[in-house]
């Protein structure tokens, strides 16, 4: 045990240094990071925290909340079990520093575990030798969920099993590194482990590269190559497939699947055919060559396994039984992560590696066993227990987290014991290990946390690849061991510290390893979906926020008893209501209707739950937008979100109004001008256009009647932003035809509905045809009448019902449109031949 220094306090002439290092107070009889074994801080910590306050107090508050800002910023965030929105990412702003020999020891002890976790898989699936011989008990294998019977026999295409792991690991007494637990069915974390890199090298840029920080790129750069070669084909479609948006990680698998470059796609992106797996693009059905593997393999295919999952691809059994897929990891893995297994891998170790472990369990018993469970049950108040297969053992207690013993009240510890008696099978119990904490700052000064740290290897061509970093996580409570994302929680940065400068490479490959392409791969319907609603969404926020803009402007004229403003006002606020921005026959007037149009959460038009729609579409597709796209979707979301008891004047309500409109037309702006013009670009601006052309005909409609106002035309120029067009053009005062024309038919006028349709009709002209036959598709015909329509109309002979017959032909138009591109259901079709923009 290592005895905590004896630190004197602060005295007249230290520097700011002597005084963090002197109120540093380590546990009593617990390791710690900072302070080594002889009670003196660490090297690289001395360096670390030297730099650091130099930097002085104000500035060190500046980087981090810089830090913050950024994580805010970009999105960083993750979900707790049961939440049902997401929470930003909780980043300490200090890394975990980890010395070049004690990083050594860790790749020898990672390598050899994956590769014996990879003997073990093989040989439960395969032969059964180590059941035979009693190396390994059939129960703990046969009564673990994570067994697949279905996969006995059947070897992935490559033979392997494992092609990503990760294992939990925290630092016991002597300095040595102990195992926590392992992570072989679908590892979490490496996405994070980049994120949190990005932001800590930001913040402190000369500190990362004078402590010669060991760089993550080369590891992705051959993780990709490893999930590559899984494939026989050279330039291979590699998919991520995700549980979803709701998933507890979306956000770092869609952060990994943009940075390595893959597809992200959900079970129901996916279909079976030909014995082939294929993905629903707008272009058909697509094959699919590898999937790396992020639901639970339970929840693979409905069809032989849990018939209940909705997130697997039916028939994925199949597939894999033709070699038809290459997935990673393979189906079944989870077998050898669950606790049970700690158990036995110091005799699996000797057995089959003929080796003893490089990096030891924590001691674990099985309950299983007679012996074992008596010895648990005798030292009961000296152990940790925790479920053998990952099962909660208590109803008020998570899966996979463990109890002390000791902790437990004489009830509750009596029928832990009466279970253990009972179903020894499902309980184990463990060693309790003080482990290292490391210093995180707190209010000003370093405090002591414990910590784990999860540590990624790949498989690679060249064998197996260690990240040289990882994911740590700390907490505020004694035992972290089971730590998870949640409440006292947080995630650090681990920084490998070479001895030599780190080389500086990037995942760019050698010019001639590559082949030139200017279509950006296929495009999944349910990412043109999201990216079709998307636009749709901040067009109708839009259309919300003029109306709110207009009614605040005629506000203040309607205060001086003007009976055509008063008219005006009243129009708008039925406008908002048919609209759904306010509640059907609201009381509320004037401001405070206005109010709850912008920031109303209840009802579905309001200005404040179309940006939540529109984040929330945003966050479906967050692989496909930049993060400074999606930090103005968050300033949108900021400006909008406020409390509704506290009053607003006119003037407010018209500012928040304009400042609205002013981030959309940023966010317009982003798309427009940085967006490749692929399919995704297509569908996100058919989306924008096509809720355009259908308001400003509903604007029109109520606006240019015959036995309309001036103020009316006024209102509605206002609306389409049109005001200064009409004014350059026409010398005399309003006049309905002219108003109409460019309003509805002026195809100069980007905001008019002709300009509208000009476009949508050149987005699906780009896009692929399902068929080569040369018959337009239902979207083509409806647009090549729409436009014909149009062309040939008069402003003089436009009425409502014209008008009408416009709005309600777009509305046909965006129906095509799902029909046709969003292959869900009955909709799925195969292209005959893969050209154009997939």
């Amino acid at each position: 045990m290592t005895a905590a220094p004896t630190l004197k306090p602060p005295l007249p002439g230290f520097s700011e240094l002597d005084e963090v290092i002197a109120r540093y107070r380590p546990l009593p009889g617990i390791p710690d990071e900072f302070i080594g074994p002889d009670g003196k801080p660490r090297e690289a910590w001395l360096g670390f925290i030297a730099a650091l306050t130099e930097l002085g107090s104000d500035e060190i508050k500046r980087r981090f909340a810089t830090a913050d800002r950024h994580i805010r910023d970009t999105g960083v965030s993750y979900r707790a079990y049961g939440d049902t929105s997401e929470r930003a990412w909780p980043l300490g702003h200090l890394p975990l520093l980890i010395e070049a020999s004690d990083w050594r020891d860790i790749v020898a002890g990672v390598e050899q575990r994956a590769e014996l976790l990879e003997e073990v898989l093989q040989d439960i699936y395969g032969p059964g030798r180590l059941i035979a011989d009693g190396s390994l008990p059939a129960t703990a294998v046969a009564g673990c969920p994570d067994y697949l019977q279905p996969l006995a026999g059947l070897l992935p295409p490559d033979r392997k099993y494992l092609h990503f792991y990760a294992v939990d690991l925290g630092r016991g007494p002597g300095g040595k590194w102990w195992v926590l637990g392992d992570r072989t069915q679908a590892p979490s974390g490496a996405g994070y482990a980049l994120a949190n890199r990005l932001v800590l090298s930001r913040t402190f840029p000369q500190l990362y590269r004078d402590m010669n920080v060991e760089r993550l790129a080369p590891f992705f750069d051959a993780y990709r190559a490893g999930l590559t070669a899984l494939s026989q084909h050279s330039d291979p479609r590699i998919c991520l497939l995700t549980p979803g948006p709701y998933n507890e990680t979306y956000f770092e698998q869609a952060y990994l699947a943009r940075y390595l470059g893959l597809l992200l796609v959900e079970g129901g992106d996916l279909t079976v055919k030909d014995g082939m797996v294929h993905v629903r693009t707008i272009a058909g059905l697509k094959e699919a060559d590898v999937l790396l593997r992020r639901i639970d393999s339970d929840y693979a295919d409905p069809l032989e396994l849990n018939a209940r999952s909705r997130l697997g691809v039916p028939g994925l059994l199949e597939v894999i039984r033709e070699n038809g897929v290459a997935l990673a990891n393979a189906l079944g893995s989870g077998v050898v992560e669950t606790p049970v297994m700690m158990s036995f891998m110091p005799k699996l170790s000797r057995r089959v590696l003929n080796q003893e472990l490089l990096l030891p369990n924590i001691a674990t018993w099985w309950c299983g066993q007679r012996a074992e469970r008596e010895a648990v049950l005798a030292k009961l108040d000296t152990m940790s227990v925790a479920g053998a297969f990952g099962n909660a053992i208590t109803d008020d207690t998570p899966r996979y987290q463990s109890l002390l013993g000791a902790s437990l009240t004489p009830g509750e510890q009596t029928r832990l014991r009466a279970g253990i008696a009972n179903r020894g099978i499902d309980y184990i119990g463990q060693e309790i290990v003080n482990l290292s904490t490391t210093p995180v700052w707190i209010g000003g000064h370093l405090v002591p946390r414990p910590f784990v740290l999860r540590v990624f290897a790949a498989r690679t061509p060249d064998g197996w690849k260690v990240m040289p970093g990882g994911f740590c996580r700390t907490s505020d409570r004694a035992d972290a061991r089971a730590v998870v994302m949640g409440n006292g929680v947080e995630s650090a940065d681990v920084w490998v510290l070479g001895e030599k400068p780190a080389e500086l490479v990037t995942l760019l490959p050698a010019d001639e390893a590559v082949r030139v392409r200017r279509i950006i791969g296929s495009l999944p319907s349910r990412a043109a979906d999201n990216l079709f609603w998307f636009g749709r969404y901040l067009e109708r926020c839009e259309a919300t926020l003029r109306l709110v803009r207009s009614l605040a402007g005629r506000l203040i004229d309607a205060s001086t008893k003007n009976p055509e403003a008063a008219s005006l006002v009243e129009r708008l606020e039925t406008l908002l209501e048919h609209w759904g921005a306010v509640p059907v026959a609201t009381r509320a007037k004037g401001t405070a209707l206005a109010a709850i149009a912008l920031f109303s959460e209840k009802e579905s038009a309001s200005a404040f739950s179309l940006v939540e729609d529109a984040r929330r579409a945003a966050s479906f597709i967050r692989e496909r937008l930049s993060s400074d796209t999606w930090r103005l979707i968050q300033d949108l979301y900021d400006l909008l979100h406020r409390d509704m008891q506290k009053p607003l004047t006119e003037a407010d309500v018209a500012d928040r109004a304009e400042a609205g409109l002013r981030t959309l037309s940023a966010i317009s702006g982003l798309c427009q001008e940085n967006m490749n013009r692929g399919a995704g670009w297509h569908m996100l601006d058919m989306g924008r256009r096509i809720e355009r052309a259908i308001n400003t005909c509903h604007f029109a409609r109520e606006f240019a009647q015959r036995d309309g106002s001036a103020d009316g035309l006024s209102v509605l120029l206002e609306l389409v932003d049109s005001q200064i067009t009409y004014r350059s053009r026409y010398l005399v005062g309003l006049a309905l035809a002219a108003v109409r024309d460019m309003v509805v038919l002026d195809s100069f006028n980007p905001r008019s509905v002709a300009f509208q349709i000009e476009r949508l009709e050149e987005h699906l002209n780009d896009l692929p045809p399902l068929k080569e036959d040369g018959m337009p598709e239902e979207p083509r015909r409806l647009i090549i009448k729409l436009a014909a329509s149009m062309a040939t109309s008069n402003a003089s002979d436009l009425d409502n019902k014209a008008i009408l017959a416009f709005e309600r032909t777009l509305l046909a138009l965006a129906e095509a449109i799902s029909a046709r591109y969003f292959l869900q259901g009955p909709n799925v079709a195969r292209a005959e031949k893969a050209t154009g923009l997939a």
